[in-house]
């Protein structure tokens, strides 16, 4: 599967990131059950990361590269674009993941 991106609210429709650039966003993930096992809304600190460089599992770097700024997004990844047969603390592995994003900014 990779990964599903369905778009719950549009954002500026014109800014979207570039490979290597620096993303800032909020999440929260769920499993397919709606537990949640991460939030950085949780945690009041945005996250951030650059796109393309690996820095975060494939779904999110496939995922959010499609996204523009404001945009609010459910990003659905397969086991092989999320924690594999590694799972993640509070993960299974080899389960669908369910992540919920909003873009916050793009950092050249």
């Amino acid at each position: 599967m990779g990964v599903d991106v369905e778009v719950l609210s549009p954002g500026d429709g014109q800014t979207y990131p570039k490979t290597g650039q620096t993303v800032v966003v909020h999440y929260t993930g769920t499993l397919n059950n709606g537990k949640k096992f991460d939030s950085s809304r949780d945690r009041g600190v945005p996250f951030k990361f650059r796109i393309g460089k690996g820095e975060v599992i494939k779904g999110w770097d496939q995922g959010v590269a499609q996204m523009c700024v404001g945009q609010r997004a459910k990003l659905t990844c397969s086991p092989d674009f999320a924690y594999g047969s590694r799972g993640h603390p509070g993960v299974y592995p080899l389960i669908q993941n369910n992540i919920k994003y909003r873009i916050i900014k793009y950092i050249k």
